[in-house]
């Protein structure tokens, strides 16, 4: 998780100094007296909003829909009880005899081989509540209004 995030600020990071170096390198150049120079609270919102190309403003909502950041976490968290169901139900049970067992490959290849799909069901389950849900929720809180961005 530590990770992920360093990576996020780093590519952030990068977005901000590489959209706003050259702005202000050309204003040098022209000598001219005015070097636009972005405000801590557009550099703020910018790293909490659901995007990674950094500009001065984005489009944003009138209002917040409260019952929709509501419905976002209770996806949220819907996703993530369901991971651990399926992890407990399906996950662990493959590899609970295993310690008291002598080890033998062919045990360890089907216990791998029967948790391949409850972990592809759980690493979407983590996508979903995580890129779709989490992500939602905070540009509607942010009334980001820019959500086809990439599209």
């Amino acid at each position: 998780l530590l990770l992920a995030l360093q990576v996020r600020l780093v590519m952030k990071a990068h977005s901000f100094i590489r959209e706003n170096v050259p702005r202000v390198l050309s204003s040098l150049k022209d000598k001219s007296g005015t070097v636009h120079i972005p405000r801590i609270s557009q550099y703020l919102y910018f790293l909490f909003a659901p995007t990674l190309i950094y500009r001065d403003n984005y489009p944003r909502n009138p209002t917040i829909r409260w019952g929709y950041v509501a419905t976002k976490f209770a996806q949220v968290l819907g996703s993530l009880f369901y991971a651990y169901y399926i992890f407990v139900r399906l996950c662990i049970p493959q590899f609970r005899n295993s310690s008291q067992e002598t080890f033998n490959l062919r045990g360890l290849v089907l216990c791998i081989f029967n948790s391949i799909l409850p972990g592809v069901l759980i690493l979407f389950l983590v996508f979903f509540a995580f890129l779709h849900c989490w992500l939602n929720a905070f540009a509607e809180m942010l009334r980001f209004a820019d959500r086809m961005f990439y599209k």
